[in-house]
């Protein structure tokens, strides 16, 4: 089994800051991947940032430049570090560990969610 932990969200006004932490315990070392979603009122969740454990990074096209993705391999941690946050990035932040290979996901944890609001 994996936990997830987040912690970080708030409100904010836009073009702020703020750095959201994901925890990972547990069987961590079925895990290759880990990110960070997100879902606004009335939306879909999305895909906001991925990090293999590799270390190779992947973005959402709207938060490119924006926001960065990183892990703390020690702490068993990833980050999110979100710059210029705009209203539109207002949503429940998820963060996801999985284990997934050649494109399979074999094994996928979700955290409980936390809330970021801008206001602009």
């Amino acid at each position: 089994q994996v936990q997830l932990v987040e912690s970080g969200g708030g409100l904010v006004r836009a073009g702020g800051s703020l750095r959201l932490s994901c925890a990972a315990s547990g069987s961590i070392g079925s895990i290759n991947e880990m990110g960070w979603y997100r879902q606004a009122p009335g939306k879909q969740r999305e895909s906001v940032a991925v990090i293999t454990s590799g270390g190779r990074t992947d973005y959402a096209d709207s938060v490119k430049g924006r926001f960065t993705i990183s892990r703390d391999n020690a702490e068993n941690t990833v980050y999110l570090q979100m710059n210029s946050l705009k209203p539109e990035d207002t949503a429940v932040y998820y963060c996801n560990a999985r284990r997934v290979v050649v494109g399979t996901i074999y094994l996928e944890v979700w955290g409980q969610g936390t809330l970021v609001t801008v206001s602009s």
